[in-house]
């Protein structure tokens, strides 16, 4: 077994992954336990599972009185609802779980590191996603961020495989069946991930726009890019048809956005959420679930348009939250937890600014490693902010570390560890892995 891991390095790093969340998971559960709660988080959590119940019920999607029918996307709870059919209502089942959740989103960082860069590119990488502090304390937490970072990684392997992969051939007239596939698959699987969080969704749009400028506006990368905007509206189609019979309206992701917005951008907005207006204003006991989305996000606005100078100020407030190195929250204010946490992330971001420069000229590997990162900031300097909201982007963010450090350090990464059926670099790459 042994001579095995070493030979296999991958299997190595999965191993300690799931035994660190394994340790994590029961560390959590004991000590929740002790103090007589079910959540580390409460409120997010909370919503998950009752959905997670009505589902594995066969009951209504919806929560609360009156009923919200359209309050989360259904993949985290159709996660749950999975574990609580089939272990009851074991929290630390969950737990596990999401323990091997976390693990797979570590080899999903491995496939794309070898994709983009080189099979030792994705073995740092992984292994660097293994052993983070906050991503191994919160993969074991009942919030979505390691399920869509999971998911997201998988569709940024898609990614990778149709610009890496799936070469246009020169002079061709029409997509071959492999770029078509990969197309699918691309935007499948994007709209998978924001079945779990939304806000990758403009990734649909994005990916095939930078795919047909960087393959020089062909008519068969239009072809590719267009099929990927298929894929995607096709997979989103069910959601928006359901939400469409239990509203009345055509609702492609969630009516929590307005509420949401609000809570970032509204006269006592701090950058940090306090939805006390929700329960104070009780919008939902004189109108509809679309109608109070639709107040709130009219609400938001016109704060906007009266306070443009307070706009900035809490945009440049939610980003210092987005990318500060140390915790806010309560729950992990302690020295031990503080010092984990800015510990690792600050030597990892400047390894990811030294990979970034590393890799310049290599956009798609640069660009798809970051992205993640770069649009969850931008969305959250509109919408709330915290350290939470970033952890899904630093499982790839982790490919632009381990570039950094062999930039840093190439020599000492040239043989550490047996590279069995090397995954051949691109022309013009060689020297990069």
């Amino acid at each position: 077994m042994s001579g095995a891991l070493k030979r296999h390095p991958l299997l190595l790093i999965l191993a300690a992954a799931l035994a660190l969340r394994l340790v994590a998971a029961v560390g959590v559960h004991s000590y929740l336990d002790r103090v007589d709660r079910a959540f580390l988080i409460p409120g997010d959590a909370e919503g998950y599972w009752m959905l997670a119940g009505k589902i594995a019920a066969g009951e209504e999607y919806a929560v609360y009185d009156p009923p919200r029918r359209v309050l989360r996307m259904p993949g985290f709870p159709l996660l749950l609802a999975g574990v609580r059919a089939s272990f009851g209502d074991s929290f630390l089942a969950a737990r596990i779980v999401l323990a091997i959740v976390g693990t797979a989103a570590c080899g999903a960082v491995y496939l794309l590191g070898s994709m983009l860069g080189s099979r030792r590119t994705g073995l740092i990488a992984a292994a660097m996603a293994a052993c983070w502090p906050v991503l191994v304390g919160f993969s074991v937490l009942v919030l979505s961020e390691t399920f869509f970072a999971l998911l997201l990684t998988l569709s940024l392997v898609a990614m990778a495989w149709l610009v890496k992969r799936v070469p246009l051939a020169t002079g061709a007239k029409r997509p071959t069946r492999q770029s078509l596939l990969a197309a699918v698959v691309v935007g499948v699987s994007v709209v998978l991930a924001s079945y779990v969080r939304p806000t990758w969704l403009p990734a649909a749009g994005f990916f095939p726009l930078a795919y047909w400028l960087s393959s020089g506006r062909t008519g068969v990368a239009a072809m590719i890019a267009l099929t990927i905007v298929v894929a995607a509206v096709v997979t989103l189609a069910p959601w928006t048809v359901r939400n469409r019979i239990v509203t009345g309206h055509w609702v492609p992701t969630t009516l929590w956005v307005g509420p949401s917005l609000y809570d970032g951008l509204g006269p006592t907005a701090t950058g940090e959420s306090d939805m006390r207006f929700f329960d104070e204003d009780q919008l939902l006991s004189r109108m509809s679930e679309f109608d109070m989305d639709r107040t709130y996000r009219a609400r938001a606005w016109e704060f906007v348009r009266k306070n443009p100078f307070r706009t900035v100020e809490l945009a440049f407030a939610k980003l210092w939250r987005y990318v500060r190195p140390w915790p806010g929250a309560e729950q992990f204010s302690s020295p031990a937890a503080q010092l984990a946490v800015t510990g690792f992330y600050i030597p990892m971001i400047l390894l990811a600014v030294v990979g970034a420069w590393d890799r310049r000229r290599d956009l798609w590997f640069a660009g798809l490693a970051a992205a993640p990162f770069v649009l969850f900031a931008l969305v959250h300097c509109v919408f709330v902010s915290s350290l939470r909201y970033r952890l899904p982007a630093e499982y790839p963010l982790c490919l632009l570390s381990a570039a950094g450090l062999q930039a840093m350090f190439g020599s000492r990464f040239e043989s550490p560890i047996p590279l069995h059926h090397d995954v051949s670099p691109l022309p013009g790459e060689r020297g990069r892995g």
